[in-house]
């Protein structure tokens, strides 16, 4: 008997040696693979072996090369699953690859910076939607976070989910409510490629070869080659970034149990204006833990019982602390409001002390305005913190030094773009710029040259690749000004000359305090519309009114506006805003303006030969011009002059 257990056991040995069949990471269980198109399938096998590819009612067959590496596409399915796809190696059946669960329908590759990556747990009525989130035929594929300096056959890591209330929470939220809308809409699968990098320029989403076509870009790329191996040591990032998240979370040096006391001694702490961030310190670039200290009176009516103290906008990690004993500890983005009941025992009449313990990480950190959010109250009177605070930093262990080498041209292309080619998808969709605004005149060339690229290493043609407008966000300022963010904008509507190309504007979504604007429903609907009108071939209004043409009238300019729908009108029924006219002076002063069929009219009295005219043209605009199927108007200017990041 023993001998016969022994002679099975080296036959399942034998069978298991001779299969080599393997598969990228990024073929898995519960997949979606793209309908209408051949199938792209490759893996590695025995070297010269025969390899059969079977799914649904479709089979294909290849040969691996001397060095085991195979391709083959299967034939066109139309939408539908789940199937099982298998794999066999020289017709040995008994050791046959296999994957379930498997759909066909339309795969969409979702890529950027954090607005795509921001989760649905961080997103408006998150609780909400991760409680309804019943859609077992969208799937995801999230590609985790790496990079390098040559391009890779295969991701890192990542696997495909089903979207249930246990999953979702992580996915992109712009990437869900498109999937979600468009599953909806076209009654299919939505397979979502996720590969997002939070603070990431374009030029890292890029390859070289295309880098190095551009006088842009060529010089930083050529940069990448002074590296060595041992010198882009992303482990050691990667071990870094643990230190800091220890730091953040746990303070140092007994720091929170005596820097919040009220007896501490701050005298020689800086004064500071809260509600401020970092660039309001004038400490320039840092990166590390800083605290705050403010002394209140409260009057008899609030001492010895419950109040609430609220932060308004916290910008990064943060501890509170009152009369020395921590309120809450609190991750950045999980909590959509700051509000904190402070126990009666705390409340003291007279002189109280509040500490908050702040990271400051990614040029960011502090408390964010307006003012009025930020005050103590016991729900009948209220005290305001705003005004003068004390600070100090290097109080705890400093951070070290973080390389960020994401930040380089070409290295999150080579390792999570550059795996996923030639997976079959029917498109691309993209939320990004927060980080090349300073260079946003570049951005006109880099971010066309990002597309190209694409879908040149695609192979599928001219696929669908749709955009987010870098939605309002900052101050709004009182009077006309230039602005890095406006520019990108424009460069981002440039692009738009690119065929097959779509942009939602999120002109009207943002937060003046928040660069991750919380209704990230709103974008996916909006990216999901312009994908029914490009991709899907459906005759709708997908974009708000855009800039048609002008004509000037002495001191009026009248803009014609296409894409105004059923008609144009204001977000809130009050009078247009938004616009601002110059003339031969250059200089802008806002506009009176007045809706005239699919028209705009407008005037200053400032302004007697008007020649240019602006729409949207800040950082963060007050403008309300939309069609009446509530898209908003897509900022824009006449002027060709040379803009703050033209060089």
């Amino acid at each position: 008997m023993k001998s016969v257990i022994t002679t099975l056991l080296l036959v399942s040995i034998c069978h298991c040696s001779f299969s080599q069949i393997t598969l990228p990471k990024m073929f898995g269980n519960d997949m979606v693979l793209q309908r209408d198109i051949p199938i792209p399938v490759w893996g590695n096998a025995k070297p010269n072996a025969t390899v059969m590819v079977k799914l649904a009612n479709v089979q294909s067959a290849t040969r691996a090369n001397k060095e085991g590496k195979w391709f083959l596409k299967l034939p066109k399915l139309k939408a539908g699953g789940p199937y099982t796809l298998s794999i066999v190696e020289n017709g040995e059946q008994q050791s046959k690859l296999e994957l379930s669960n498997i759909l066909i329908g339309d795969v969409w590759l979702a890529s950027g910076q954090s607005n795509m990556e921001m989760q649905v747990q961080q997103s408006k009525d998150a609780k909400t939607e991760i409680a309804n989130a019943n859609y077992p035929n969208i799937r995801l594929l999230m590609v985790e976070h790496d990079k390098k300096l040559s391009p890779q056959t295969d991701i890192h890591a990542g696997n495909w989910k089903v979207c249930d209330t246990n999953n979702v929470k992580d996915w992109s939220a712009v990437a869900y409510f498109f999937a979600r809308k468009i599953h909806r809409d076209q009654n299919v699968p939505v397979g979502i490629i996720q590969s997002t990098w939070g603070g990431t320029p374009v030029e890292a989403w890029t390859s070289r070869k295309m880098l190095l076509s551009s006088p842009v870009t060529k010089e930083r790329t050529l940069g990448n080659d002074t590296l060595r191996v041992d010198q882009f040591d992303y482990a050691t990032d990667s071990l870094n970034w643990v230190h800091i998240w220890n730091l953040v979370y746990n303070p140092q040096n007994n720091a929170d149990k005596i820097i919040p006391a009220r007896d501490y001694n701050d005298a020689d702490w800086t004064t500071v204006e809260m509600p401020g961030v970092l660039k309001d310190f004038g400490i320039g670039s840092y990166d590390g833990m800083i605290w705050l200290r403010k002394k209140i009176i409260l009057p008899e009516s609030l001492s010895r019982k419950e109040v609430v103290i609220n932060l308004g906008h916290p910008e990064m990690n943060y501890s509170l602390y009152f009369n020395g004993e921590e309120i809450c500890k609190n991750i950045w983005n999980s909590n959509a409001t700051h509000s904190f009941t402070i126990p009666a025992r705390l409340a003291q009449q007279g002189e109280n002390t509040i500490a908050v313990r702040v990271a400051m990480l990614w040029g960011g950190g502090g408390l964010n305005p307006p003012s009025e959010d930020l005050y103590i109250t016991d729900g009948v009177s209220k005290i305001s913190l705003a005004g003068k605070w004390v600070y100090k930093k290097d109080l705890e262990t400093a951070f070290p030094k973080i390389l960020n080498y994401q930040y380089r041209p070409t290295v999150l292309f080579n390792a999570m773009i550059h795996p996923l080619i030639p997976y079959g998808i029917k498109g691309f969709i993209w939320y990004q710029g927060e980080s090349n605004a300073w260079e946003a005149y570049n951005y006109r060339t880099m971010f066309p040259m990002l597309i190209n690229d694409w879908r040149q290493r695609w192979q599928q043609g001219n696929v669908p690749f749709l955009f987010v407008q870098l939605a309002n966000f900052m101050k709004t300022k009182s009077l006309p000004s230039e602005s890095e963010w406006a520019e990108l904008r424009e460069a981002q509507s440039m692009t738009l000359s690119l065929s097959n190309t779509a942009m939602a504007s999120a002109i009207d979504v943002g937060e003046s305090n928040d660069i991750h604007p919380k209704n990230k429903q709103e974008v996916g609907r909006r990216l999901a519309l312009e994908a029914e009108k490009i991709a899907y071939k459906q005759n709708i209004v997908s974009t708000g009114p855009v800039i048609k043409s002008t004509r000037i009238t002495g001191n009026t300019i009248t803009i014609d506006f296409g894409n105004a729908g059923t008609g144009l009108t204001t977000k809130d029924a009050q009078p247009v805003m938004g616009f601002a006219i110059a003339g031969d002076d250059k200089k802008f002063y806002w506009a009176d303006a007045t809706i005239k069929g699919n028209s705009v009219i407008v005037h200053s009295k400032n302004v007697l030969k008007p020649i240019a005219i602006r729409y949207g043209w800040a950082d963060n605009p007050a403008c309300n011009l939309t069609n009446k199927e509530g898209l908003p108007a897509v900022p824009f200017r006449t002027d060709s002059w040379k803009g703050i990041t033209q060089k």
